[in-house]
C-alpha cells in the first residue's frame, strides 16, 4: 500500500512540475528567507568544514618536511687594458662586444657537470645519513653518528635505502630493502664485509667507550645520475642585476646546515673553473684563428687562379651584364612587336565593321568616340575615309526612315555612295596591314638574332657565377678572421679576471611550507566547502519551509500558520485544541478562524472543505482542530469525513467507522443516525464509513445536495475533510461545492513543485476564494512563526503553556540551529 502511495506521489510530482503555462508565476529568483534558513541549519556544519580545514592545515604543517634556502650572490667582473696599449676607441668597441653581459653562459657553466664533478670531489656527497623519528625521517648531514666508507663492486647496487640498528658500541645490524631481497645481517663495527653489491666498513664518529648510538638509523650511497638529479632540482642559479654583472646563487634543501654548505662550495668550485675555463678557452680560440687563416689563405689563392684564367679565354669581365643588356633588349622588342600586334588586331576588327556596316551607333556619326583606338592609326587617309564611310551610312540610315532602299534616284546615288567608298576603304586597309605584317617579321627576325646571342651565354655565366662564388666568399671569410684575430688578440691581453663574492651564502631560512598561508589555504578551503554546502542544500531544497515561499509561489491567500505540535507524540491526527486552550497552536487556530469571518462574513452557514495534494500533509489534524476552536465560539460545527478510501476523522475522535457518508450517500442509513458526538457539545462529526468502489460517482449524486442542505439547517458550519486533490479528484468536487476551499501544505514536507497544483486549482477551475494554511511550521525566532499571521506578537516562546524550556547551552545551541 506504501509503495503504491509512494508511485502516486512520484507520479504527481513530475506532472505537476510540467504543468506550468505561460505567465504562471514559478517563484523564480533568489529566496533569501529560505537561503538564510538553509545557512542557519548548515552553521554547525560549516563551523566544522572550517574547523576540519585548519585541522588539515595544521597536520599538514606537522608531518611536512621543512626546507631552507641559503643564497649568495657573485660579481663578475671582465677589465679591459686596452686603452693601456694604446688603442682606446678600439678597446671601447672591444669591450661592448664582450660576453659582459651574456651572463646566462655563466649561469649554464655553474648548473653544469663540470661544477657538479667539482662538489662532488669537494663535498661529502656520496651518502646520505638518515634518522627515524617519530613520523618523519630526518637527514643527518655533518653530524652522523656514524659514517660509511664504500668500494662498489660488478653488482653495486646505489639509490637503496639500507637500514642500521646499533646493539651495542661495536656491533650493529645492517637490513636492506626488499628490493635486495630484505635480508638482515650482524656485522662488527669497523671490520670490512660485503653488501648491496659493495664492499664498506662502517665506523663510529664518536669513542667507543661512549654509549652506542640509539634508534632507528639508514643510509643511501648515492649515484652520479642522482646527484646530478638532486643537483638540477634544488640549485637555482639567475642573474641580480644586468648591469653590475651580479649572479645569484640559492640552495634549498630539508637540512639547512646541508643547504648553506653547497652554496659555499659551490661559489669557490666556481671561480677556480672559471679561470681554469678562460685559460684554456683563449689558447684553443687562437689555435682555431690560425689554423682558419691558413686553410683560408690557400683556397683564396687558388680561386684568384681559376678567375685570372676564366677572363684570358673569354675575353670579358662581366658575363652576367651581357646577359643583362641582351634581356633588356628582348623585353623592348617585346613590347614594340605587342604594339604592332594590336594595331594589325585593329585593323581586322576594323575590317569587319566595316563590311557590317557597324562604323558606329552615335546620332552625331562621330566614329573616333566610338572606335577610340581609330587615333592610334597613322594612315590619315584611312581614318579621312572611315569617316566618310561613316557619315554616308548615317545620311543612308536616315533616308531608309522616309523611303525604300533603291526606291529614288537620291537613294540610288547614296547606296553608291557607300559601296565606293567601303572599296577605298577595304585597299586602305589591306596596304595599312601589309605594312605592319612587314614590320612584324621584321621584330621576329631581330629577336631570332637575340635569343641566339643569348643561348651562348649560360655556359659562360655559369662557369664564372661557379668560379665567382668561392672567391668572394674565401676574400669575405679571410676578412673577417684577421679582424677576430686582431680584436681577440687585444681583448685577450688587456682583460683580467676579477671575481667577487658579494655575498657569502647566507644562513639557510625556511620558505617552505610557510604557516600563516597554510592556515589561511585550510581556512579557506573549509569556508569554501562551507559555502558550496550552502549552496548545494539551497538548491536541492525542493520543500515549503517558511510562509514566505508560500506566498512567493502561489496565488492564493494565506490564512494563517498552525506551528508544530511538540507537547506530545500523535500516532494519528487527534484533537488538541480543548486539551490546550492557551497553546500556541489553539491560538494559531483562532487567528485562522478570525481569518475565516472576513471571508465568509456575509453568510451564516457556511461550507468549509479542506484537502491537500498528498496524504500526510495535515489536513485531518487542521480539520478537526479547527472545527474545534471554531464550535468553542459557541457555533454549531459538523466535520464530514469525505476521505472514504483513507478515512481519519474518527481516529481524531477515538470513534468507530462502522456507518457514515458512504452509508447515508446509497441510503441505507440517515444522517441522524450516523452523527456521532465529541467532549465538545456544539461539535459534532460524520464518519466516511465502510469504503465504496465508487466514491466519486457517490459524491456527485443529488443525495450528497440534500445531505448538505440538511445539515445546514441544524449546524452553522459544516467542514469537510476532503480526499487528497494530487491523487484523487473527489476533493475538487467538494470543493466547488464549498464557501471557503482550504488547501493544506506542511512545512518540510509539502514539495514546492505542489504549490503549481494550487495555481492550476485557481486557474483551471475557478477557485477565487481558495486559500491555504502553512502546517507544521518550525520556529524562526523568537517572534514567532511567521511574520504577521494570527500570532506573531512579539510575546517570546515562553509565553504559551506548551513551549518546551531549552535547558543548558546544548538545548539553546539545538534550539538555534534546528
Amino acid at each position: 500500500m506504501a509503495a503504491n502511495e509512494d508511485a502516486e506521489l512520484e507520479e504527481f510530482i513530475r506532472s505537476a512540475g510540467g504543468a506550468e503555462t505561460e505567465g504562471e508565476d514559478d517563484g523564480g529568483g533568489l529566496d533569501l528567507t529560505t537561503l538564510l534558513a538553509v545557512a542557519r541549519k548548515s552553521l554547525p556544519w560549516m563551523v566544522l568544514l572550517i574547523a576540519l580545514g585548519v585541522t588539515a592545515a595544521w597536520l599538514f604543517l606537522r608531518y611536512t618536511p621543512s626546507i631552507y634556502k641559503s643564497t649568495s650572490t657573485i660579481k663578475i667582473d671582465e677589465k679591459t687594458e686596452a686603452g693601456v696599449l694604446g688603442l682606446g676607441a678600439l678597446g671601447d668597441a672591444v669591450e661592448q662586444k664582450q660576453s659582459l653581459n651574456k651572463l646566462s653562459g655563466e649561469i649554464e657553466l655553474i648548473k653544469s657537470d663540470i661544477i657538479y664533478r667539482r662538489l662532488k670531489d669537494s663535498l661529502d656527497l656520496g651518502v646520505n645519513y638518515y634518522v627515524q623519528g617519530t613520523v618523519l625521517e630526518t637527514e643527518l648531514y655533518g653530524n652522523s653518528p656514524f659514517r660509511i666508507a664504500f668500494e662498489p663492486l660488478a653488482d653495486a647496487a646505489y639509490d637503496q635505502k639500507i637500514s642500521v640498528q646499533f646493539s651495542s658500541s661495536t656491533r650493529f645490524r645492517l637490513s636492506l630493502p626488499e628490493q635486495l631481497g630484505g635480508e638482515t645481517m650482524e656485522h662488527t663495527v669497523g671490520m670490512p664485509f660485503t653488501a648491496a653489491g659493495f664492499r664498506m666498513q662502517l665506523f663510529l664518529n664518536q669513542p667507543q667507550e661512549i654509549s652506542f648510538p640509539e634508534g632507528e638509523y639508514s643510509f643511501t650511497i648515492n649515484s652520479n645520475g642522482a646527484l646530478n638529479a638532486y643537483f638540477n632540482k634544488n640549485l637555482l642559479v639567475d642573474i641580480v642585476n644586468m648591469d653590475a654583472n651580479t649572479i645569484g646563487i640559492s640552495f634549498t634543501d630539508e637540512n639547512p646546515v646541508k643547504a648553506r654548505a653547497i652554496v659555499n662550495k659551490i661559489d669557490s668550485v666556481y671561480l677556480v673553473e672559471k679561470l681554469v675555463r678562460k685559460q684554456e678557452q683563449a689558447a684553443r680560440a687562437m689555435d682555431y684563428i690560425n689554423e682558419q687563416l691558413n686553410e683560408n689563405n690557400q683556397k683564396l689563392s687558388q680561386a684568384e687562379e681559376n678567375m685570372q684564367a676564366f677572363v684570358k679565354r673569354n675575353g670579358t669581365y662581366d658575363v652576367k651584364g651581357d646577359v643583362g643588356m641582351i634581356t633588356s633588349l628582348l623585353q623592348q622588342q617585346e613590347l614594340e612587336r605587342e604594339k604592332i600586334q594590336e594595331q594589325i588586331d585593329m585593323l581586322n576588327d576594323l575590317s569587319k565593321l566595316v563590311e557590317q556596316d557597324r562604323l558606329t551607333n552615335r546620332a552625331d556619326g562621330d566614329v573616333l568616340q566610338s572606335l577610340p583606338a581609330l587615333a592610334e592609326v597613322k594612315d590619315g587617309q584611312l581614318v579621312s575615309r572611315i569617316q566618310e564611310l561613316s557619315d554616308a551610312q548615317l545620311d543612308l540610315k536616315r533616308a531608309l526612315l522616309s523611303y525604300q532602299p533603291g526606291a529614288t534616284t537620291a537613294m540610288q546615288t547614296k547606296e553608291q555612295t557607300i559601296a565606293d567608298l567601303k572599296k577605298i576603304v577595304r585597299q586602305l586597309l589591306r596596304k595599312n596591314q601589309q605594312l605592319a605584317q612587314k614590320q612584324l617579321a621584321k621584330f621576329d627576325a631581330k629577336r631570332a638574332e637575340l635569343e641566339g646571342r643569348l643561348r651562348q651565354l649560360p655556359e659562360k655565366q655559369t662557369e664564372q657565377a661557379r668560379l665567382q662564388r668561392p672567391l668572394e666568399l674565401y676574400e669575405k671569410y679571410n676578412l673577417t678572421m684577421m679582424d677576430s684575430k686582431i680584436q681577440y688578440g687585444i681583448s685577450m691581453a688587456g682583460a683580467t679576471a676579477d671575481f667577487q663574492i658579494l655575498s657569502p651564502a647566507s644562513v639557510a631560512e625556511r620558505i617552505s611550507p610557510v604557516k600563516p598561508m597554510i592556515y589561511a589555504i585550510g581556512l579557506a578551503i573549509g569556508i569554501v566547502l562551507g559555502l558550496g554546502l550552502i549552496a548545494v542544500r539551497y538548491l536541492m531544497h525542493n520543500t515549503v519551509t517558511n510562509i514566505r515561499e508560500l506566498e512567493r509561489n502561489t496565488g492564493a491567500a494565506v490564512l494563517g500558520v498552525i506551528p508544530t505540535y511538540e507537547k506530545e507524540k500523535m500516532a494519528v491526527s487527534k484533537l488538541v485544541v480543548d486539551r490546550n486552550p492557551k497553546s500556541a497552536i489553539s491560538e494559531a487556530i483562532r487567528s485562522i478562524r478570525t481569518n475565516l469571518e472576513f471571508m465568509a462574513s456575509s453568510k451564516k452557514k457556511r461550507l468549509i472543505s479542506i484537502t491537500s495534494t498528498i496524504s500526510g500533509e495535515g489536513k485531518t489534524f487542521v480539520t478537526v482542530n479547527l472545527a474545534g476552536i471554531i464550535a468553542a465560539s459557541d457555533q454549531r460545527v459538523i466535520v464530514l469525513d469525505l476521505d472514504m478510501r483513507k478515512p481519519k476523522v474518527n481516529l481524531a475522535f477515538d470513534a468507530e467507522n462502522v456507518k457514515g457518508i458512504s452509508t447515508i450517500l446509497i441510503e441505507k442509513h440517515s444522517w441522524q443516525e450516523c452523527i456521532q458526538h465529541t467532549s465538545l457539545p456544539t461539535l459534532d462529526f460524520i464518519s466516511a464509513g465502510p469504503t465504496p468502489p465508487n466514491p466519486s460517482e457517490l459524491i456527485l449524486s443529488p443525495r450528497f445536495d440534500e445531505l448538505i442542505t440538511q445539515l445546514h439547517e441544524h449546524y452553522d458550519v459544516v467542514m469537510i475533510d476532503t480526499p487528497p486533490v494530487g491523487l484523487v479528484t473527489d476533493g475538487i468536487l467538494i470543493m466547488r461545492k464549498a464557501d471557503v476551499p482550504i488547501y493544506i501544505v506542511r512545512a518540510n514536507y509539502s514539495k514546492k513543485s505542489f504549490l503549481k497544483n494550487i495555481n492550476k486549482l485557481m486557474r483551471v477551475n475557478g477557485f477565487t476564494k481558495l486559500t491555504t494554511i502553512l502546517n507544521d511550521a518550525k520556529t524562526t525566532g523568537s517572534y514567532g512563526y511567521g511574520y504577521g499571521y494570527g500570532y506573531g506578537y512579539g510575546y517570546g516562546q515562553g509565553y504559551y503553556e506548551d513551549t518546551p524550556a531549552q535547558k543548558g547551552l546544548a538545548g539553546r545551541l539545538r534550539k538555534r540551529f534546528s
